[in-house]
């Protein structure tokens, strides 16, 4: 990464946050006592870090939690640690492999034949600021995994959450969405790729897939929402340059603890009367980039998923 980029995305970052710079360093404590009992919910990446957090607090208010992940020995394990720390959690694990479109077909299907209900998907697994890499089906892996491979698993469990109504849907996008811009001429970056600006596209994506679906959906009793959970301690920083970590361990004391990092979504989750396709951080309703507002480019956007997937979704 350029030190220009490096320079960017933390003015980016401190412009944001500089109306709460004095509210517990960027963290907003929040906390509710809404049960979900007899609710199901599905987490994708709920075997570490924001996903399993979220997916605990569910589960202690009586949720059945599907953890939905790749790698099903660290999902086993995430589960193991839920139950241990609830009593009587309803937690199960199911194999999600958002890279290929096949293994959302299975998820599917097996989710349609073992669940009656959906009342919350949370889409929260991603990738960050990788090198170059594709997709079982050929997707430049951030905008394969963080964008497309979630608005695939929506589509296919629409019918469940439609019938399991009002339901939500929840995508995990992030500030960085504000350098975003969606390059439809090269969506999969073969003419020019930079790990950077395929990450900001791909969160730019989820803003707008939220936006389009909650027009969509909003007379099937569908919520939908975005949040950014603000900058957290996960593993999704693996892949950032010497530059960028060594910002992340300078700064460490701004950083939020993977359950801070869980408040809004568990707020958008449980909070009533939410306006749908709106975006939120810090537990409150946010201001996103003008990109992420632009109904065109979200119809559009929309229309470019359906043909990569191969999909009809009116």
């Amino acid at each position: 990464m350029s030190e220009i980029m490096l320079l960017k995305l933390i003015d980016v970052f401190f412009f944001w946050n500089k109306s709460t710079l004095f509210r517990g360093l960027f963290t907003k404590s929040w906390s509710s006592d809404i049960r979900l009992d007899g609710k199901t919910v599905i987490v994708t990446g709920a075997n570490t870090g924001i996903g399993k957090e979220t997916a605990k607090d569910l589960a202690r208010r009586g949720a059945r939690v599907i953890l939905a992940c790749r790698d099903l020995l660290r999902a086993e394990q995430a589960a193991g640690d839920i139950s241990r720390d609830v009593e009587n959690a309803d937690v199960v694990v199911r194999k999600l492999d958002l890279a290929d479109t096949k293994s959302i077909c299975d998820f599917a299907e097996l989710i349609y034949n073992t669940e009656k209900s959906l009342h919350l998907l949370i889409n929260n697994a991603g990738v960050a600021m990788c090198p170059y890499s594709t997709t079982a089906d050929g997707f430049e892996t951030q905008f394969g995994v963080n964008h497309l491979g979630h608005f695939f698993l929506t589509f296919l469990l629409m019918d469940l959450l439609k019938h399991s109504a009002p339901s939500r849907v929840i995508n995990v996008s992030s500030l960085a969405h504000h350098m975003g811009k969606i390059h439809f001429e090269d969506l999969n970056g073969e003419k020019s790729y930079h790990p950077v600006k395929a990450y900001v596209q791909s969160k730019l994506a989820n803003i707008l897939f939220t936006r389009e679906l909650a027009t969509r959906a909003e007379e099937m009793g569908v919520s939908v929402y975005a949040v950014d959970p603000g900058l957290v301690k996960t593993d999704i920083i693996r892949n950032l340059n010497k530059s960028l970590q060594l910002f992340v361990k300078r700064f460490g004391f701004l950083i939020k603890t993977p359950a801070e990092g869980a408040y809004t979504t568990l707020y958008c989750a449980l909070t009533p009367d939410l306006p749908t396709g709106t975006y939120y951080s810090n537990c409150a309703m946010a201001p996103c980039s003008r990109a992420a507002k632009d109904d065109n480019t979200a119809s559009r956007l929309w229309a470019v998923s359906c043909h990569l997937l191969g999909i009809r979704w009116k």
